[in-house]
């Protein structure tokens, strides 16, 4: 039995740049990778990749990524000094590997929002 050709992938349509679309859906609300990735239709992997980027170029616009850190589900461990942005694999406190996502959003100064 043969197999057909795949279709090639259709990109969506975007009328804004992925990482414009990412600032936005923060600016709004309070997100994981996953969640953003859902949004925005790309990967995880590359969602992380932008934010990267956006957490250094938005600062030119007075605007902040806050992070809210990943947490261990099994002893309730808080990576707080954490500076990347993916999710830990392991607690270093108890070895779990169940670890809730960071989340993410931006925030607006207060001067700004009148």
């Amino acid at each position: 039995m043969r197999k057909r050709p795949k279709e090639p992938a259709v990109p969506a349509e975007r009328h804004e740049t992925v990482r414009q679309e990412i600032i936005f859906l923060l600016a709004e609300q309070t997100l994981s990778a996953r969640d953003i990735s859902a949004e925005v239709r790309i990967s995880e992997k590359e969602v992380y990749e932008h934010l990267e980027h956006i957490r250094r170029t938005i600062i030119q616009r007075e605007l902040h990524l806050v992070i809210t850190p990943a947490e261990c589900k099994k002893c309730g461990f808080l990576f707080r000094k954490r500076e990347r942005l993916r999710k830990p694999g392991k607690c270093p406190v108890c070895r779990g590997e169940s670890i809730e996502d960071p989340l993410f959003t931006i925030s607006v100064p207060k001067s700004h929002s009148s």
